[in-house]
């Protein structure tokens, strides 16, 4: 790795400064200026070139804010840049699908775009972070604006509800980490993650205790079994265009640290936290589907859908230890997964035509003959949310799927399959009700330019990751040849 002169170390967390620096802007703004369309505007091009600073930065290796004789805190690898481009485009989504919800539903205020570009710079620095205690202020930058959103709605007490579980349980899942940490820094005397890497001895008990809570900490925060209990209430009560960005980046962003956490400064607990993760994948895999099930609610339902691909993707984190391939099929399951269920949610919002009304299964009733575009966009999301070719959602269980095989995950592997065929059945659901009704409901549908725009987007990411994958896949495997390094590194 090459640590550079000062105008490079500005250039490594350019991408921060620009999202992070833009919301501290807003909030001097917001004393002089009282057009809410300003801020839209001011966020998405703060966004885009964050995303065009990030994307400059592929294909080398940096680290920055390096004590004496000790490791970079932040680095920007192909790994960071991948995963941050997953989430500033989450950020470019969200505000395309946003833009007619927030006005119509009268939640369009300033400490909306604030709050969205802080959690986003708490997301991206999840990635970037190569010391343990970086991770946890990360972790807490990216959640504390999600629960101030996740109550937005405050006319609405199913969104203050949510907020307050979401906040309570996150608290409690926080003060989890901190003491892994500690554990961590107990046995080996260090956080920075390739210092721990080596030192740290196989089999030591302090060292297993440590990991353990560190697996609790991040098991809450990608939505896994047994600690997802939080993730369909606040899906639900929480504003859609909120659960839209949270459902994607909170995600992206948990699996970004747990990879670089467990595979850059933990492989000699590869013994221990594989098989862990296997049965936590598993159980979440089963609970997250079979839940699903009796769902009514849109937005239930993809909460627990959320959580059945946290069980997918850690399929892939739980097979990263055998196979090197691994960590690439994550990776190109996450950027699948962003633009389908973007996408997914951009037809809840089209159809939610007062706030918190139009997301039931039923209001779904009749969709291609009122709005025969929307609804071919849905079933589109819908079948690679399930994982029907050629849409990017096959793409990546394929790959997925291929990692736990050559990872000797065959019993993963089955559970995997099995449950995506029941998976099928409440996605399919939703086409059922859209194609197989007539159309004789008469609530409006809000497609505006923007949204139309965003759906547009997610629909041709969806389909070119599912008639193109192994040029994405060789992408993201590039990502992981940059952690590798760093692994060797220091």
């Amino acid at each position: 790795m090459d640590f550079q002169p000062p105008i490079i170390n500005l250039l490594i967390v350019a991408p921060l400064l620009i999202t992070m620096g833009a919301g501290l802007f807003l909030m001097l703004l917001n004393i002089f200026c009282k057009r809410d369309g300003v801020y839209y505007w001011l966020t998405l091009a703060a966004i885009a070139a964050a995303l065009v600073q990030n994307v400059a930065m592929w294909g080398h290796e940096y680290g920055t804010f390096i004590a004496r004789g000790s490791y970079p805190m932040v680095v920007s690898d192909n790994f960071s840049v991948f995963l941050n481009s997953i989430l500033l485009l989450s950020g470019i989504g969200t505000l395309l699908i946003s833009r007619n919800y927030l006005h119509r539903t009268k939640l369009e205020r300033p400490e909306f775009y604030m709050l969205m570009l802080f959690s986003l710079s708490g997301m991206m620095m999840m990635g970037m972070a190569n010391d343990l205690i970086l991770v946890f202020v990360a972790l807490e930058l990216l959640s504390i604006p999600l629960y101030i959103m996740a109550g937005l709605a405050v006319s609405r007490d199913d969104s203050k509800e949510s907020a307050m579980k979401y906040f309570l349980l996150g608290a409690f899942s926080s003060g989890i980490f901190v003491y892994g940490i500690a554990l961590i820094y107990g046995a080996t005397g260090a956080t920075a993650l390739p210092a721990v890497y080596a030192v740290l001895e196989a089999g030591s008990p302090l060292a297993m205790a440590g990991t353990a809570f560190l697996m609790v900490g991040f098991a809450f925060k990608i939505g896994a079994v047994p600690f997802h209990m939080w993730t369909p209430d606040v899906y639900e009560g929480a504003p859609t265009v909120v659960t839209a960005f949270m459902s994607v980046g909170a995600k992206v962003a948990g699996f970004a640290a747990l990879l670089r956490v467990f595979t850059v400064a933990l492989p000699a607990m590869s013994d221990a936290w594989m098989g862990a993760l296997a049965l936590i994948a598993a159980l979440t895999l089963i609970i997250g589907n079979v839940v699903a099930l009796m769902q009514t609610n849109i937005k239930r339902m993809l909460g627990y859908s959320s959580i059945a691909h946290a069980g997918y993707l850690l399929i892939g984190v739980a097979a990263a230890g055998q196979h090197s391939e691994a960590v690439g099929s994550v990776l190109l399951y996450m950027l699948a997964y962003l633009f389908t269920t973007m996408g997914a949610f951009g037809v809840v919002i089209a159809l939610e035509h007062k706030l918190g009304e139009g997301i039931m299964l039923e209001d779904y009733k009749g969709l291609a003959k009122r709005n025969p575009w929307l609804s071919a966009a849905m079933l589109v999301f819908m079948l690679s949310l399930t994982g029907v070719p050629p849409t990017g959602g096959f793409s990546g269980k394929f790959y997925i799927f291929r990692s736990a095989v050559e990872a000797n995950l065959w019993w993963l592997a089955i559970i995997a399959i099995m449950t995506s065929v029941v998976s099928g059945y409440y996605y399919l659901r939703v086409v059922f009700y859209m194609y197989m009704f007539d159309g004789d409901r008469t609530e409006p549908v809000y497609a505006g330019t923007a949204l139309k725009t965003g759906l547009l987007i997610a629909l041709v990411g969806t389909l070119w990751l599912g008639f193109f994958p192994a040029g994405w896949f060789e992408l993201a495997y590039k990502a992981v040849i940059g952690t590798t390094q760093l692994l060797a590194g220091g």
